[in-house]
């Protein structure tokens, strides 16, 4: 299957030639435009995902010896998640070769962090099954770079902090909507609301939307704690 000129050039970009290119393809084809006779890239993101979480959790071991399980924990979350795929995933330009359906182009679908996450994860798969698992261990590490000795500063992360005990408690994932923006084009203020399952709300408004997804998380933690 011959690649597209986009696709070719990201491959220079990343250092990874595709023996199969028909992974490649398939990595960055979301569900919104996939078809029986076209993958999409979802099976590809739940093997990903697996594949980041063996070599976080070796270079970890390896990097500090001493730590315990407790505190390696928080440092591997902060790793894996989906803000920091999504962060690695707009470093290599993943967005721009993203193959996407009418309705996500239109809303932005480029720029989501939970497509950009998950799009990394298939990718990470597509490396694994087109060369195995110590080129793929390799991609990452060097993607992720210096990010897998600095974990300890990325662990506080009020969206993932949530996350963690929404999940613990049996409340499923918390739901980030944008209800209002103001200001000018050039400096606009976001206001989000955050939701649970069980109907608790939290809203905050910031400079930048990931700023107040942050905030309102925050905020719900603080109301979350007030009830217990």
């Amino acid at each position: 299957m011959r690649l597209s000129a986009d696709l070719k050039s990201f491959e220079t970009r990343i250092g990874h030639v595709f023996g199969r290119s028909e992974l490649l393809i398939r990595a960055v084809t979301h569900s919104s435009i996939g078809t029986a006779t076209r993958p999409d890239n979802q099976r590809l993101e739940f093997l990903g995902d697996r594949v980041l979480g063996l070599v976080m959790a070796e270079a970890m071991l390896a990097q500090d010896r001493e730590a315990s399980e407790g505190q390696l924990a928080p440092r591997f979350n902060a790793l894996v998640r989906k803000e920091t795929c999504a962060e690695v995933a707009r470093e290599i330009g993943l967005g721009d070769v993203l193959k996407l359906g009418r309705s996500e182009m239109l809303t932005g679908g480029r720029r989501k962090e939970t497509l950009l996450g998950d799009a990394m994860e298939a990718l990470i798969a597509a490396v694994y099954l087109d060369a195995g698992f110590e080129k793929a261990k390799a991609f990452v590490l060097k993607l992720w770079g210096d990010r897998v000795y600095q974990a300890e500063s990325r662990i506080h992360n009020p969206k993932s902090a949530l996350q963690e005990k929404t999940q613990g408690l049996g409340l499923g994932l918390p739901i980030y909507t944008e209800v209002g923006r103001s200001g000018p084009d050039h400096q606009p203020m976001f206001t989000v609301e955050v939701r649970l399952d069980n109907g608790m709300t939290a809203r905050a408004k910031a400079a930048g939307k990931r700023a107040a997804e942050a905030a309102a998380a925050e905020a719900l933690l603080a109301q979350m704690e007030k009830e217990e």
